[in-house]
């Protein structure tokens, strides 16, 4: 828990302070034609997403469910209302919307609608006290939402790989470049949470020998 949690920490101290200074001018993402209100969508996504993965990391401490279950059930009730419900609608309309190209755009639009709906079984299976359920599909949630950590891995590994292509397989252009590693990255990130959660729920503990305490 301590290397996510410094990680996490690592990732909201570099992302956040372009969004609080409410200040379009130095927003991280280019503002896509005929959508003015794009920022302030980006800024509640970011403040939202904020919630989300500082309860994520509360919700999957082990101790601390233990030890506090009353706390842990408060803690999963802010992570699903006032973080990924509010943030994963934001990201559906910045998504559909990004500047980064329809490749981009369809794979946004398509892990808000994951990060959602896996989010929503997870809250329903508790309501209906399937505790299994619930930590399985809690643990997808979660995965959805570190995949953006994910992301700014994968997009400077893409830029270094692609870039001395740029005349070659983009023709020059910087646009099919910047296009392409923003929708790698996108891809990338999404196909990595999910697998990575799937082959930790598939997982089967080791058992020890017979006769062995």
């Amino acid at each position: 828990m301590g290397p996510l949690a410094l990680l996490v920490g690592a990732f909201l101290a570099f992302s956040l302070p372009p969004y609080l200074a409410f200040d379009p001018a130095r927003s991280r993402v280019p503002q896509p034609d005929g959508f003015p209100a794009h920022y302030w969508f980006l800024v509640a996504h970011v403040i939202f997403g904020t919630v989300a993965m500082v309860g994520a990391v509360l919700q999957i401490w082990p101790w601390l469910r233990r030890t506090y279950p009353v706390f842990h059930r408060y803690a999963g009730r802010a992570y699903v209302f006032a973080g990924v419900l509010p943030a994963g609608v934001m990201a559906l309309v910045i998504g559909s919307q990004s500047p980064f190209g329809p490749t981009t755009r369809v794979s946004d639009v398509l892990s808000a609608l994951l990060w959602l709906g896996c989010t929503f079984a997870g809250w329903r299976a508790v309501r209906e006290r399937r505790f299994d359920d619930h930590r399985r599909w809690m643990i997808r949630s979660a995965a959805m939402t570190f995949s953006i950590l994910v992301n700014r891995l994968i997009s400077p590994i893409a830029m270094v790989v692609l870039e001395p292509r740029i005349p070659t397989l983009f023709g020059g252009s910087e646009l099919a470049y910047s296009q392409s590693v923003a929708a790698i990255s996108s891809w990338g990130s999404v196909a990595f949470a999910l697998i990575l959660s799937q082959l930790y729920l598939d997982r089967r503990p080791t058992r020890k020998p017979a006769g062995v305490r």
